[in-house]
């Protein structure tokens, strides 16, 4: 029997929440399982759901440098047991498995520096390829082979051939976003023909066309924000609460990629962008309150379900998201604190 699990990493309380979602009962619920402690915060993890593994990064303390745990994962009880550890030279802002699972990606905000690292029964090795960037903010790989650095302090996103652990730069070998938009997350649709992204500095987000050899064009863009809301765009290094300034953060695709879901952490909302059947924006159709501050969410497999979660909050949203994109909040369940983090885990 197949089971939906929600793994929630809390950095203000160093744990990660684990909760199983119930997508059968009306409304929706979250039933929770287990906090899991973890020795020191962590902000990004990456999910092995054949291995049933979690690959969380977590920050260096007075005692113990930057590191990422390998957690085998209990799918019945949701806890996470570390099975081994590897220090690593910078805080990892976000991680991706290759394809394969062979690779360990992870791209560093603070270190500037994106690493390939060899996987081999759930242990980390030493990185077998390194890029440089400032203020990297994701990593994203697709199937076919290829890998993408999103550079919010260079305004770009560099793109690689990903194959024995070693990176090789596509050509071009950048794509340039807009100066001072602050490109942050980066997805891909299912067919891998198309990208798409979000600014913090705009809360724009941009579709990008895929092509063959896995190259990215951008095509258009959007405001993903509550424009009525008086935001002003932010710059680096800004406080974009004190400044009411735009502050966006991440996306999900939703209902068969009918839709585009954005999150802005000032005003703390949901944006629902409209798709055309070709990927391309149709507007912002939707806007929800949220969790405050909302850094992470994320949706099921289903497409329909989403959980988000807030730096601010100590409470995880449930939503359903309408046939016609609207947010309905089907309920909402405890977590921990400084929660920013968001993964579904689909086992059985």
């Amino acid at each position: 029997m197949t089971s939906t699990l929600v793994l929630i990493a809390n950095a203000g309380d160093a744990t990660v929440s684990a909760f199983e979602l119930d997508a059968a009962a009306s409304p929706a619920s979250l039933r929770y399982l287990a906090s899991n402690a973890l020795p020191a915060p962590s902000s990004t993890f990456a999910v092995d759901a054949e291995a049933l593994r979690v690959y969380a990064g977590v920050k260096a303390t007075e005692e113990e440098p930057n590191r990422i745990l390998t957690l085998a994962l209990d799918p019945s009880t949701g806890e996470l047991t570390q099975e081994s550890e590897v220090e690593v030279d910078a805080s990892v802002t976000y991680l991706a498995l290759s394809p394969d699972r062979k690779s360990l990606l992870g791209a560093s905000y603070g270190g500037g520096v994106g690493h390939v690292w060899p996987v081999t029964d759930g242990v980390v090795g030493t990185p077998t390829a390194s890029v440089e960037f400032p203020n990297l903010h994701c990593v994203v790989t697709s199937s076919d082979g290829c890998a993408y650095f999103v550079s919010l302090g260079a305004d770009l996103v560099a793109q690689y051939r990903l194959g024995g652990g070693l990176l090789t730069p596509l050509d071009p070998p950048t794509v340039e976003l807009p100066q001072g938009s602050g490109p942050r997350h980066l997805i891909l649709n299912a067919a891998e023909d198309a990208a798409y992204l979000m600014t913090e500095f705009t809360g724009k987000a941009f579709r990008l066309a895929r092509a063959s050899d896995g190259t990215l064009t951008v095509e258009e863009e959007v405001a993903a924000y509550d424009t009525d809301a008086g935001l002003r765009q932010s710059v680096f290094g800004a406080d974009p609460v004190e400044g009411h300034l735009v502050w966006g953060a991440d996306l999900h695709l939703a209902r068969d990629e009918r839709f585009l879901v954005c999150s802005e952490r000032t005003e703390s909302t949901l944006a629902t962008v409209a798709l055309g059947e070709d990927g391309s924006f149709r507007g912002v159709l939707a806007l929800a309150e949220t969790e405050k501050q909302p850094r992470g969410f994320g949706v099921a497999p289903d497409g329909v379900h989403l959980v988000a979660v807030g730096e601010e909050s100590t409470q995880a949203s449930l939503y359903a998201v309408g046939d016609d994109g609207v947010l309905e909040q089907e309920g909402r369940v405890r977590t921990g604190a400084g929660a920013n983090w968001v993964r579904f885990v689909e086992v059985g």
